[in-house]
């Protein structure tokens, strides 16, 4: 049975290298693109086979050659986990047209890049998938997140129109909105107060992911909420 290959963006200490630990344990080979080379070598080491690629995806230029070279060195991936975020906070008085331009360079424009270059091989195989990690602020605009949730609205609905398109013709598109704070030790150290079940665990968004990858034609899902049992929404 020939490999199987994952290309995972946004590969920071959390959700992003839960999501290369899980997939890699399943017996992909992951393809992990990040900004910081010293994580990426120590996961190469954790995860033989699987490899990190230096990639700024706001930069159309680092997204195809860093694809061309995965492709060279690991093969054609057959899932694509689109998980790179940025978020500034602040009303629409306080961030810059150049916080939204970087926002939207990450949360969209990577996500239309990187399918246009991957999904072709998956439709013609009629096969894969594309799995895009997003929050409440796809959602809804609250006052101080409108450079986030604007970029991950539009990330969200260009994630849907994927689907439809590309379900017929057997390629699953999923859409994880995760409601909770994901328990890494910066959102720790914000809320020192809250219990442990108050946070989402990074290693149970990459099961959840997982999941969807691995769900039956007959039954696929788009719109995938996770959140904590004692989240109250």
């Amino acid at each position: 049975m020939p490999n199987k290959i994952a290309l995972i963006t946004g590969v920071g200490p959390g959700t992003g290298s839960s999501l290369a630990r899980c997939f890699h344990a399943e017996g992909y080979k992951v393809a992990m693109l990040a900004r910081n080379n010293e994580r990426l070598k120590s996961l190469e080491k954790e995860l033989p086979g699987s490899k990190g690629f230096i990639c700024d995806v706001r930069n159309p230029e680092s997204i195809n050659k860093t694809v061309k070279n995965v492709i060279e060195e690991l093969g054609q991936p057959d899932t694509f986990i689109h998980n790179a975020v940025r978020g500034v906070r602040g009303s629409f008085l306080d961030f810059t047209p150049e916080d939204l331009q970087s926002n939207f360079d990450t949360n969209v424009m990577a996500l239309l890049r990187i399918s246009q270059l991957l999904c072709p091989s998956m439709i013609e195989k009629k096969s894969g998938s594309v799995i895009v990690t997003g929050n409440t602020s796809a959602h809804r605009g609250k006052a101080e997140f409108g450079a986030t949730a604007s970029t991950k609205a539009a990330q969200k609905i260009l994630c849907e129109s994927m689907a439809r398109y590309m379900g017929p013709k057997g390629v699953h598109v999923a859409y994880i909105t995760i409601d909770a704070a994901i328990d890494v030790p910066w959102t720790r150290e914000m809320w020192p107060e809250k219990p442990d079940d108050y946070f989402i665990n990074p290693d149970d968004i990459a099961k959840e992911a997982l999941h969807l990858v691995k769900q039956k034609k007959s039954a696929w899902t788009f719109d995938h909420w996770v959140r904590p049992y004692g989240e109250v929404w």
